[in-house]
């Protein structure tokens, strides 16, 4: 920081937000790049989102910001995603629980007072090579053949090869578009810190396993007209530092226009949760450490593009999409789109790649992320329904129990509380393809397998002569490091890496050297393509087998006695494609 702003760069990153700063300080980190970040507002500055999914943490090792956040006050550990009273019995779950049974090894995620995080991750980027300004508005992107130019609000341009917007939740001006809901829900959050609080864990239950070990967790609360978050937030009160509890009620805007529900108004808020079950008996003492309540409204939304390889340019984080707060993943997500960005820059730029291996590498980060924030909305709606159905004298609850109902909010818990909702775990919970369930790439390990082909056993099987394979390169979206998925999709990792993992997760520290980011280099893959139709099939997961069955004049029956689960997914992609026919 305090830096003058060159003329030209070869990544300039707009937003020094979690998304922005892990960005930058990858690349940084890891190349000789030119980068610069470009921040509106002066750090630190209040921020939403106090508490995250464990994905975040071996995000900020990558970057190497984790040492100076642990080193930090600003945090509390959070050890699961939470205790969650939607019914007569909280539902709770440690992150990644049926493997640390096994490994008696915590994943682990943080709360923490933003202000002071979102400073570490900016000052840390500045640190490893950055150039950070902060107070520096950018008004304007264009693009060209030799790259884009970036326009600051006093008019200053910089060039520069590519552009990233990480601005947060507001229509990109890199997209240049209206972004659409990505929920049907138009949710308001209403929030303030409070002192006085008692801590989750202290709830009573036999249902409580955070209890034991004062093992810090997530509150979330139903209630008639919404729900309720509980965060511990470190922050600092009259020059002493003291543990806070952000206590927010999520509901919708027409609630509030009725008498005497304005929960805008702190008074009326105080009044409506300390009347929630569960969370009454946390709080019955609480003050507010600010007299006005904070809002944010509009934020379940998503761009229809993230990238464009020749218009040269990327979103990452809010900028891309935000879905609903339930689940605490809009940080996780954010800092994981920042590490699989660096990746697709660093490669881009390398020169070691032809122009279509770029290609895809960016069209795989713009479908995958799609399939990301689709599924995982999808999964949260279904949530709500069930909720819905439940209550219908409730105008919050009777208004989201009017979709469809799938019937999956108990078997959802574990991966939604893990950011963890691909399409193949979806379409495992459901048992099939599921109607606005985005078909993203084949990404995940092996699950349950699939008996929906409509082929007779004895029929040989072949790809379709006007099928167009290549091999080629791909991004394993979403790439979170540190990640074992749940029974029995775990089916084919061997017990070295879960022993590296369970190593990792002991101390991602010290430890960060034991496993290797998924989007670390780009993994190899085949690609089908067939009637303006793209499929990707990563070879990790099989598709190069599954090409040789295919080439072999394997029966129907042999590949359903010879797939894995993931090659089935990936097979039954291909038929209901039209690219795998009878002989």
């Amino acid at each position: 920081m305090g830096k003058e702003i060159s003329s030209e760069y070869d990544v300039v990153v707009m937003g020094g937000g979690p998304a922005g700063s892990t960005l930058g300080a990858i690349l940084a980190r890891r190349t000789d790049l030119r980068v610069a970040i470009f921040e509106k507002e002066l750090f630190p500055r209040e921020h939403i989102g106090e508490s995250f999914a464990h994905t975040m943490i071996p995000a900020l090792e990558q970057s190497g910001a984790l040492p100076k956040v642990l080193a930090s006050e600003c945090w509390i550990k959070k050890f699961g995603g939470g205790v969650f009273n939607w019914g007569e019995t909280p539902m709770v779950a440690f992150f990644d629980q049926p493997n640390y049974l096994k490994d008696g090894v915590h994943r682990f995620a943080i709360h923490v007072n933003r202000a002071e995080f979102d400073d570490i991750l900016l000052k840390h980027a500045a640190e490893v090579g950055v150039d950070v300004f902060e107070e520096t508005s950018v008004s304007g992107f264009s693009s060209d053949g030799q790259g884009c130019t970036v326009t600051l609000k006093d008019g200053t341009e910089v060039r520069a090869k590519y552009f990233v917007d990480a601005s947060g939740r507001r229509n990109s001006i890199a997209a240049k578009q209206k972004r659409e809901w990505l929920s049907g829900y138009r949710n308001i959050a209403i929030w303030q810190h409070f002192l006085g609080g008692k801590n989750v864990q202290s709830l009573p239950g036999d249902w409580n396993i955070f209890a034991p070990g004062d093992l810090s967790p997530i509150g979330c609360f139903a209630f008639r007209d919404g729900w309720c978050w509980y965060i511990p937030v470190p922050k600092v009160i009259n020059g002493e530092r003291r543990v806070t509890h952000s206590i927010g009620i999520v509901t919708i805007p027409e609630i509030l226009k009725q008498d005497g529900y304005d929960f805008t108004d702190q008074k009326t808020f105080l009044d409506t949760v300390k009347e929630v079950p569960y969370l009454k008996d946390l709080i019955a003492d609480v003050e507010p450490v600010a007299e006005k309540m904070l809002t944010a409204t509009n934020y379940s939304m998503i761009n229809g593009k993230f990238s464009d390889y020749d218009e040269r340019w990327l979103l990452a984080g809010d900028a891309s999409y935000f879905v609903d707060p339930l689940f605490s993943s809009g940080a996780g997500f954010a800092v994981n789109m920042a590490a699989n960005a660096a990746m697709v820059l660093e490669q881009t730029l390398s020169g070691d790649l032809d122009e279509q291996s770029m290609r895809d590498l960016w069209r795989d980060y713009d479908d995958g992320w799609h399939g990301m924030a689709e599924n995982f909305a999808l999964s949260i709606d279904q949530w709500y329904h069930a909720l819905g159905n439940a209550s219908p004298d409730s105008i919050y609850w009777s208004h989201r129990g009017s979709s469809p109902d799938l019937d999956i909010q108990e078997r959802t818990f574990d991966v939604l509380i893990n950011t963890a909702v691909t399409a193949h775990v979806l379409q495992n919970i459901v048992d099939g393809p599921v109607e606005g369930m985005a078909p993203a790439p084949v990404q995940a390990k092996p699950g349950p397998t699939p008996t929906s082909e409509p082929f007779d056993p004895d029929t040989v099987l072949i790809l379709r002569p006007e099928v167009r394979l290549r091999q080629s390169v791909a991004l394993d979206v979403p790439g979170f490091k540190g990640f074992l998925p749940a029974p029995p999709f775990d089916e084919d990792v061997d017990d070295e890496t879960r022993a590296a993992m369970a190593r990792y997760w002991s101390d991602p520290v010290a430890n960060g050297d034991a496993l290797t980011s998924p989007v670390a280099h780009p993994v190899p893959a085949h690609r089908f393509a067939f009637d303006g139709t793209e499929i990707r099939g990563l070879d990790r997961e099989g598709a190069a087998e599954l090409v040789t069955l295919l080439e072999s004049g394997a029966t129907a029956g042999q590949l359903r006695d010879k797939l894995t689960g993931v090659q089935h997914h990936l097979f039954q992609r291909l038929v209901r494609a039209g690219m795998v026919v009878a002989a």
